[in-house]
């Protein structure tokens, strides 16, 4: 993430303007590699952090603007037109916000006008680069993150309850709200438009799945490599040290084999390992290094690392943020740095543009029960189902009811019956008090307006709709890219061109799950590609072994227990349920409680962290 910062309505600072803005500077993610670049104006200001030397300026009587990220254009040129701020700041004249359409790739733009009080804010169709904001009827204040807002505004607002709740549930902050409150996050696809005192935030891009464009496999099997390898190219870009993650899962070992083909020497590669059974992926990631000839890199994380690093990584995040890859997808990105490496590429997207986790064939399977007449369900199968007591006593009768019982329930709540907290129960989880300040259902209506509002027509393409918003732009892709900018590193992701995810779109859904196979036509496509061990292998990632740790480890335990116990004096949880957490229920379910262990825990050090 090449972060940004700077205001628009605070005039007459003078010689102080350059520090204050070097002030919201110094809070933006950044590391030693890191290069700034600042435009400063009576009233406005703006500034940016760059690792690759893509930050663009323009400037001229009354416009400042910048453009940051490895970006690429795709507007009008003219012969005298040097970068891309110079083309941006010429076509928004002529097309006003719309401008925008002709960036694309990774970027972040601001725009400042200060003869006609204007201000323009985009962040990229994906949400690579981040843009928080606080606004009012005199002035805008915008940064990569919300540390350098509140340091510009001059205080630290309040924290929002609801939000705390929505971490919880999410395990991170959904877009567009903040954990502070009066800040707001711009939604990836998403510009903001300030006029005299007034703001609008409008989409300039969604994602289309309603345009089913069918055609023989065999063409859109040549037009999805064609497209692949174009996408990993565009990545790549001009003069740099490039890598790739290998987890050996399907979409990371695709990205490393093309990234071979498209510079032609072995792509440099990097993997994480953990001595802990079920969790170490490193056999597959070897087996794709071997058939590819990449030059492979491996670190095994030791609890230790985990130790060490918690409290740094949950500081490091403008809002709480749960997912604990993070920390391996920082020792992986720092292995990549420390081996001379520019920018990585990740395999992220493949999931959820080509239908590849296991909950889309699942609940492809309850949504055949929808097809059972409604009149039978309800007046023969369900009584049936409850009210025989001989049920109790057979295995399967009891099976056939519990699908039943989960089938009845309407998407997309369905997706959310193995939620932890659902599962465990926000009045068991959380104190009176806290629970008096929130909306228990909040979290389950952003994601029914999302699945109902996606432009889709099936099931599945609403799931991947939903999942591209959820899992994707507000979970996975912030993980690898504060990572990696912490680590050094600049993060690109191939399988996220505008391209592909156009033509992923576009496919017909019965090709990307077929019954219930999974990814069913990128695998197909790619069979003669990846290896087989590859193609059939189940799906794990960079998964912490976080809880079985925690069963033996004294420094886990030790760190845990104090995080915990400060949950409990901000009245925020229940210190009975917190006591079971680290007794029966861990001992039971290691893995499934310890993740609710470790977003507890980095809520209190992120809460720490910000002395709150």
């Amino acid at each position: 993430m090449s972060g940004i910062c700077g205001w628009y309505g605070w005039p007459d600072e003078g010689d102080a303007a350059p520090e204050r803005l070097q002030q919201m500077v110094r809070l933006l993610p950044r590391s030693p590699y890191h290069r700034d670049v600042s435009l400063v104006a009576n009233g406005a200001a703006i500034a940016g952090t760059t690792l690759t030397n893509q930050c663009f300026t323009y400037r001229d009587s009354q416009t400042l603007v910048l453009v940051n990220g490895p970006v690429r254009w795709s507007g009008p040129t003219a012969p005298d037109d040097p970068d891309i701020a110079t083309r941006f700041a010429r076509l928004y004249i002529q097309r006003g916000p719309e401008a925008v359409q002709a960036l694309q790739g990774n970027f972040v733009v601001a725009r400042l006008n200060l003869a006609r009080n204007e201000v323009f804010l985009a962040t990229d169709r994906l949400g690579t680069h981040p843009l928080s904001y606080h606004v009012d009827r005199q002035s805008v204040v915008f940064a990569s993150h919300g540390d350098a807002v509140s340091r510009r505004l001059g205080h630290r607002p309040a924290l929002d309850p609801q939000t705390l709740y929505d971490y919880i549930y999410f395990h991170m902050v959904p877009v567009p709200r903040s954990v502070f409150v009066g800040q707001h996050r711009l939604p990836p696809g998403h510009y903001l438009i300030y006029r005299d005192g007034e703001a609008q935030v409008r989409p300039y891009w969604e994602p289309n799945w309603l345009d089913i464009r069918p055609g023989s496999f065999a063409a859109l099997k040549e037009q999805f490599l064609t497209l692949l390898e174009d996408s990993v190219r565009d990545a790549v870009g001009q003069d740099q040290r490039v890598g790739a993650f290998l987890s050996g899962g399907t979409d990371s070992s695709t990205v490393a084999g093309v990234l071979g083909q498209v510079t032609g020497q072995p792509a440099r590669t990097y993997s994480i390992g953990f001595d802990a059974p079920g969790y170490d992926e490193t056999e597959y990631a070897r087996i794709a290094a071997r058939a590819f000839g990449t030059d492979h890199h491996e670190y095994y994380v030791t609890p230790g690392d985990v130790a060490r690093s918690m409290p740094e990584v949950a500081a490091v995040y403008d809002q709480p943020y749960g997912n604990a890859s993070a920390i391996p997808t920082y020792y992986c990105a720092r292995m990549a740095r420390e081996d001379g490496i520019d920018v990585l590429l990740g395999g992220d997207g493949g999931d959820e543009l080509f239908g590849g986790n296991a909950r889309y064939a699942k609940q492809t399977i309850f949504s055949y029960y929808q097809r059972v007449p409604s009149v039978v369900r309800s007046s023969v199968v369900e009584p049936l189902l409850h009210r025989l007591p001989a049920i109790e006593r057979v295995r399967i009768l009891r099976k056939i009811r519990s699908y039943v019982d989960q089938a009845g329930v309407p998407m997309p709540d369905r997706m959310e019956s193995y939620n932890l907290l659902d599962r465990i129960g926000p009045h068991q989880l959380f104190t009176d008090e806290f629970l008096e300040q929130v909306d228990t259902d909040s979290p389950k209506k952003m994601l029914r307006e999302l699945y109902h509002s996606a432009h889709a027509a099936d099931m599945l393409n609403r799931m991947l709709a939903m999942d591209m918003k959820i899992t994707l732009t507000d979970n996975d892709i912030p993980k690898v890219v504060m990572m990696c900018h912490v680590a050094g590193v600049e993060p690109r992701f191939p399988l996220l061109n505008e391209k592909i995810i156009d033509f992923a779109s576009h496919l017909p859904p019965r090709l990307k799950l077929k019954g219930t196979r999974l990814r069913y036509f990128f695998k197909k496509a790619l069979q003669d590609f990846l290896p087989p061990e590859i193609i059939t292998k189940q799906k794990h990632g960079f998964g912490l072994p976080f809880g079985l740790w925690l069963s033996t480890e004294a420094p886990l335990q030790q760190l845990a227990a104090d995080s915990l116990d400060g949950l409990c004096e901000r009245r925020i949880v229940r210190e009975q349920l917190i006591d079971e957490l680290r007794g029966t229920h861990l001992d039971a379910h290691a893995a499934y409680y310890g993740t609710l262990i470790w977003v507890l825990v980095m809520l209190e050090h992120w809460l720490r962290s910000r002395e709150l």
